[in-house]
């Protein structure tokens, strides 16, 4: 069956062309850049950072690997490799990576951070947890050595793993956690868990299922800070919640705290997180403004149960209920834009998802390219496309539309800046479906499982 068929078949709007589609109205940037392949024959590549040693480290969300790729001539230096990681499908596995601020600057402080799932149970079954685990680079032979579990029994799921981490200016360890997919194809019928908050007891306990649809912080021993925001009369490590899938983090110099989320067929979101925020998910999707989505809760169908039914996210059959965005009473941080908001009335079955699945964030702070400063990258999955947001002095605001930069038949994963400023890296998905130059369906793509280099030339 072709893909377009196993698509449609799903209930997912194939990906095309339309002029009322508003990811075709491509704001591309008008910088010259150059593109070379620096490393290739990676498993999906799916934390991308530049390290302290002048290396790129990338985790290898399917070949469970933690390995230093040279810039320069693209050699690896493989630092670990999980014997206990699971992957089943595209969102599960090796995912994020975090340095101590003091790894090869303090001694006693070479750590480094990752999170990843595996099957806790021993038998036929599988039962997925993610797990955070610290490292301590060795610098003799550059290996990850001695391994702690600082937080483990994170409940995981094949879709929307979230799973992005990074260390905060606060010395923080922050971590992602998506919807692990619920109330979508497969998962339609597990109910999205990302308003439910626990309770006292249930932190005690140690019991984290409804961390589900959140952003964590941690202390670096994985215990919760004492100064994490009491949501609900209790505090835990949720930092916020209301999240569908927040793949990228980023820390501003003014210390704010910025992610890109993933919407469901349109509103993909750039963040700033704020200490106890609620982002509305899945009751809102992007702004309140009743365009295109609704929350279908197929988990609630009644009478007819909903694993009788056929997922499709055109059709919502009379037994499951929709509650549209503007019923919504409660108080939610709205995204500082979105990628990409429909016109009123549009329809998805017409003209298509307006979505980019959003993966890694970064912050241009360099003055290397002019006008470039403060700005937010962010890889496009979907679109092939990574895309610059630029912010205002304060940070807190997106000047203009987002611009478009490197299309190609590719999905990028996450990316990395030079410290000159010069060189954006990008790490690319093996396997998967992304947009042609015309707005088709791709299914074949360039560079798989790759590291690209764009270095920038002065006109």
């Amino acid at each position: 069956m072709k893909l377009t068929s196993v698509l449609l078949a799903l209930g997912i709007v194939a990906w095309q062309s339309s002029p009322d589609n508003p990811r075709n109205h491509h704001n591309v940037g008008a910088e010259h850049f150059t593109m070379r392949v620096v490393a290739t024959g990676l498993g999906n590549p799916w934390e991308v950072t530049w390290g302290p040693d002048g290396y790129l480290w990338v985790t290898e969300r399917s070949a469970f690997r933690v390995t230093r790729i040279n810039p320069l001539d693209g050699s690896k230096h493989v630092a670990l490799t999980l014997d206990d990681a699971y992957t089943s499908v595209d969102q599960d596995g090796l995912l994020g990576l975090a340095f101590h601020p003091g790894l090869l600057k303090i001694p006693g402080r070479d750590h480094v951070y990752v999170a990843y799932t595996h099957d806790i149970d021993p038998g036929p079954g599988v039962t997925r947890n993610l797990r955070v685990r610290r490292y301590t680079y060795d610098r003799s032979s550059q290996t990850l050595t001695a391994p702690i579990d600082l937080l483990d029994g994170l409940s995981a799921w094949d879709d929307h793993g979230g799973g992005r981490m990074l260390v905060g200016p606060d010395g923080m360890l922050y971590l992602t956690r998506g919807d692990q997919g619920s109330n979508w194809l497969a998962n339609a019928c597990n109910e999205i868990r990302s308003q439910e908050l626990p309770t006292a007891n249930e932190i005690r306990a140690h019991d984290w299922t409804k961390y589900q649809g959140k952003i964590l912080r941690m202390n670096l021993d994985g215990s919760i800070p004492a100064d994490n925001p009491v949501i609900n009369g209790v505090r835990s490590h949720i930092y916020s919640y209301g999240h569908r899938n927040p793949q990228g983090l980023v820390f501003g110099p003014n210390g704010v705290l910025y992610s890109a989320e993933h919407g469901p067929s349109t509103d993909d979101e750039l963040n700033i997180i704020r200490a106890g925020g609620n982002y509305g998910w899945p009751l809102v999707a992007g702004y309140k403004d009743d365009r295109s989505y609704a929350y279908s809760n197929w988990s609630a169908s009644s009478p007819e149960p909903c694993k009788t039914l056929k997922f499709s996210s055109l059709n919502i059959p009379a037994s499951v209920p929709q509650t549209r965005e503007s019923s919504f009473t409660g108080t939610f941080v709205q995204p500082l834009v979105t990628f990409f908001t429909v016109p009123a009335g549009y329809e998805l079955a017409k003209s298509g998802t307006a979505t980019i699945a959003p993966s890694g964030l970064d912050l241009y702070t360099s003055k290397a390219i002019p006008d470039w400063a403060m700005s937010l990258i962010v890889t496009g999955m979907r679109t092939g496309a990574i895309y610059r947001a630029k912010l205002s002095r304060d940070g807190r605001h997106v000047e203009g539309e987002p611009i478009e930069y490197f299309k190609a038949a590719t999905r990028y994963r996450d990316l990395a800046i030079s410290p000159d400023g010069l060189h954006i890296y990008a790490g690319t998905d093996d396997h998967g479906a992304t947009m042609g130059d015309r707005g088709q369906t791709a299914g074949v793509l360039a560079n798989p499982g790759a590291i690209l280099e764009f270095t920038y030339h002065a006109k």
